[in-house]
């Protein structure tokens, strides 16, 4: 066999660029994205949160005969969540509780619950 017989197989280095550079496209696309989506995500578990604390602290008020401006404490009201642990932020902010006639509140900006 002479040396113009012979088939050489393989990629050259500019599809493996090609391949590459689009490989890196559309992860310059998506990934922006997913962050977008995951902060969505950690925002409305707060908001849910947010929500079940609410509801948990007029429980124990109703409970308890306490007053709209009673603040209960986190142990107060934990007997009133559903899994018995007190929630938290997933992006990790911090929530206050507030008196029974105030919604609770995180400190992570937008993290509000909606006004009915």
């Amino acid at each position: 066999m002479n040396q113009s017989s012979i088939r050489r197989t393989g990629f050259t280095l500019v599809e493996i660029m090609i391949v590459v550079a689009i490989i890196g496209l559309l992860a310059a696309l998506a990934i922006p994205n997913f962050v977008r989506a995951r902060n969505t995500t950690q925002m409305n578990t707060c908001i849910e949160n947010l929500r079940l604390i609410s509801s948990s602290k007029h429980q124990w008020a109703l409970e308890n005969g306490k007053t709209d401006t009673a603040v209960p404490s986190s142990t107060d009201i934990s007997t009133y969540l559903g899994s018995y642990v007190y929630p938290h932020c997933p992006s990790g902010g911090t929530y206050s509780i507030n008196a029974v006639n105030t919604e609770p509140t995180c400190n992570i900006t937008g993290h509000i619950l909606p006004t009915p």
